[in-house]
């Protein structure tokens, strides 16, 4: 069973040590295909892009003309330790032991518009590439059309030798769509996380973005291997409502925390 998470926005070079090996990401040679494209567009041209500030533009065109093509660089860091952002505060990799970090190199994987596919320990440089990203290439008009059908390949690869070969979604819709669903040809679970306050129960995106990363760090901890043991994840206070929960989608429920300070 593998688990999919999104990447943040934000990222933190800070260097650490894991106490596991640091692998280089599999998918090189198209990275190396986006990161010469990338480094031909302008600080405006990545503004438009990414509908990003001027500020965030210029530090991601300084972070794409640096960006080595070897993937040398004496500033990357592995994916799950990089990325900074809700997702990566709930999962919390920094603080996961060396063997449930070992487990998770086979088990969760990133979803990357530069990288494709990342496991936890692949070492990434900085950078920012959205999947949504209308950057053409010569594969076509966006990062969707770029990679088409091969981060579904790489996922199948991945699977080759798991007994259950569930894709547990816990990525946003902008990331997923970029797996080709004919070719990943899989069973695939997503979970939605709702909050109680006052009798109605909500979504709220800081909530939900902490809990896909809660989750996944659930899942690694726990190793939980089979569709139906995610039934029993109850991090955060969360547990599961069965009456509103699918095949395809599971619903789990919590009150509402108050907001803090």
């Amino acid at each position: 069973m593998l688990t999919l998470l999104s990447p943040a926005k934000k990222m933190n070079m800070t260097p650490t040590k894991t106490g596991v090996p640091i692998t280089k990401p599999r998918l090189l040679n198209d990275t190396h295909e986006l990161a010469i494209v990338a480094k031909t567009q302008t600080a405006e041209d990545l503004k438009r892009l990414m509908h990003i500030s001027d500020n965030l533009a210029t530090m991601n065109f300084e972070r794409f003309q640096s960006f080595n093509l070897d993937n040398r660089s004496s500033t990357a860091k592995p994916a799950s330790l990089a990325f900074d952002g809700d997702v990566y505060w709930g999962l919390e990799a920094e603080s996961l032991s060396k063997k449930t970090l070992s487990y998770a190199q086979d088990h969760l994987r990133i979803l990357s518009g530069l990288y494709g596919v990342l496991r936890p320990m692949d070492a990434i440089q900085p950078y920012r590439l959205e999947m949504g990203t209308k950057m053409a290439t010569k594969r076509g008009k966006s990062l969707y059309e770029f990679w088409g059908a091969g981060i579904a390949d790489q996922l199948n690869k991945d699977l080759a030798n798991h007994s259950d070969t569930t894709v547990v979604n816990l990525a946003s819709n902008e990331y997923f769509k970029a797996v080709d669903s004919k070719a990943l040809g899989r069973t695939v679970i997503a979970a939605k996380f709702l909050n109680l306050k006052d009798g109605k129960a909500r979504s709220l995106m800081y909530y939900a973005k902490h809990a896909r990363g809660s989750m996944a760090r659930w899942i690694m901890e726990n190793r939980v291997d089979r569709a139906e043991g995610l039934k029993d994840f109850d991090a955060d206070g969360y547990s599961l409502d069965a009456k509103a929960s699918t095949g395809s989608e599971l619903v789990f429920s919590r009150p509402q925390p108050p907001k803090k300070g």
